[in-house]
């Protein structure tokens, strides 16, 4: 009999931030391997050509335009998410803000703070409710998977607001493993090193700071969203079922370098 427990036909997986990037990448795979797919973004047009690639694999999929720092988007588009696919089988929080750097942390502003912590920290909680009030009150199972970052665990000058939520990220989603194991609901984050994505485009853009970071990479390039695919695939199938709470850093090495 053939192993086949990476196909995930009769599942449902959401995205936000999946119109673009480390999203879309995951979005793709989930979809390549049978998953119904919804993305959230906010971005309306880059939602609309993000729909269309993913629809390319056959499956049924759905872009919503919301903004996961928004309490009641968040739960309009789950309930929309949920009449539309039927079910979430696989809730993955990548929506995310990247710090505006200030000249140093004692001048950053409060509405700077919270600019970051909105989207990233508020956000990763109003979809990780929702997804597992849903998962809960249907009998259980599923996954919740975050998008943190390796600024969580290194330290991240004049981004110390996005290196906070990222780093609660990780404590929340190991909470959550906990909590909810006995629903059967796993749940795990990943942290992406250097990717190239609309995020990082500036940075990466830079040649002074390219020729600094590049060179620190064992893999010698910069991480592109289809890496991610994997894991996603991975983390959504049958084959993680004993597995909850983990911290997946995917980085080209970088970290160990």
């Amino acid at each position: 009999m053939a192993y086949t427990p990476f196909d995930l036909s009769g599942k449902v997986a959401l995205v936000t931030g999946g119109n673009s990037g480390i999203g879309l990448g995951l979005a793709m795979a989930v979809a390549q391997a049978g998953a119904d797919v919804a993305i959230w973004g906010t971005n309306a047009q880059k939602n609309a050509s993000a729909q269309k690639q993913l629809s390319a694999s056959g499956r049924k999929v759905i872009a919503l335009q919301c903004d996961v720092g928004d309490e009641k988007a968040v739960e309009a588009a789950m309930a929309e998410t949920v009449s539309r696919l039927g079910r979430v089988d696989g809730c993955f929080a990548n929506a995310g803000v990247s710090g505006r750097g200030t000249a140093s942390f004692a001048q950053m502003t409060s509405e700077e703070w919270h600019r970051v912590t909105r989207v990233n920290l508020d956000g990763a909680f109003y979809t990780f409710r929702a997804a597992a009030r849903h998962m809960v009150e249907r009998g259980g199972d599923g996954v919740l998977i975050g998008t943190a970052s390796l600024a969580a665990i290194e330290g991240a000058a004049r981004s110390e607001h996005y290196a906070a939520t990222k780093g609660g990220m990780i404590s929340m989603v190991r909470g959550l493993a906990v909590e909810l194991a006995r629903h059967r609901i796993r749940a795990h984050s990943i942290l992406p090193g250097w990717i190239e994505t609309d995020m990082t485009a500036n940075a990466i853009g830079n040649e002074k700071f390219s020729a600094n970071v590049l060179p620190r990479i064992p893999a010698r390039r910069w991480g592109t969203g289809s890496d991610f695919g994997g894991i996603g695939v991975y983390l959504m199938s049958s084959a993680s079922s004993y597995h909850t709470g983990d911290t997946f850093v995917i980085d080209g090495g970088y970290s160990l370098f």
